[in-house]
């Protein structure tokens, strides 16, 4: 059930994103549903596809009902959640950190090995957000210097980890998706970054 809540929340705080894109480039309200839709189901979608299995919002459409109640209410209340400090950054930190838990779950449950798993947590995680700042022709958080990525990796791979050991699976999503939130809240608030390739002098 836990599993389930966190793949509805990543598809709603990650439609939330799209959203908030839509209102910043004044769209109208089909565009409002076709940023959020695109960004809440992306990663997923790329995900069960992957994964050879039934794209989990063709199989529940409800998901899609999720994309549509937030693009109704971002419509209305968009310029509200603006006056939140960072607020884009932050729904889509909350989606980094139920996708990589949900992406990687998902993975095990089809029965595919430790690596892949990780690869789809990561991939769930980041997915929608790309589609969502390339359409936008916005600089993707991805190709930034501060933790994006590594987030999603450490909570998709705290999960994994977690898995192995028996912990139990509700546990473990709650334990992994909080390590991804506090390595991209930390990006967030104080600029965290891993040490950058840099500038190599040839010999």
């Amino acid at each position: 059930m836990l599993l389930q809540l966190l793949d509805y929340l990543g598809v709603a705080v990650f439609a939330v994103t799209g959203g908030i894109v839509a209102s910043r480039k004044q769209l109208d309200f089909i565009a409002f549903l076709f940023f959020a839709t695109l960004t809440g189901i992306g990663g997923g979608t790329l995900r069960d596809l992957l994964l050879g299995v039934p794209v989990f919002w063709v199989v529940n459409e409800a998901y899609l009902v999720v994309c549509l109640v937030v693009s109704v209410f971002l419509w209305f209340f968009a310029h509200w959640i603006e006056r939140f400090n960072k607020p884009l950054r932050w729904a889509d930190a909350v989606g980094v950190s139920a996708y990589s838990v949900m992406g990687a779950a998902k993975a095990l449950n089809v029965g595919d090995t430790l690596l892949v798993a990780v690869l789809m947590g990561v991939s769930t995680a980041t997915f929608g957000g790309v589609l969502r700042d390339t359409l936008a022709q916005e600089p993707s958080s991805i190709v930034k210097s501060e933790i994006y990525v590594s987030a999603a990796f450490a909570g998709a791979g705290s999960y994994v980890l977690l898995a192995q050991f028996g912990v139990v699976p509700w546990v473990a999503a709650i334990l992994a998706g909080s390590v991804a939130m506090i390595l991209r809240g930390g990006a967030i608030l104080h600029g965290w970054s891993l040490p950058g390739y840099g500038h190599r002098r040839r010999p």
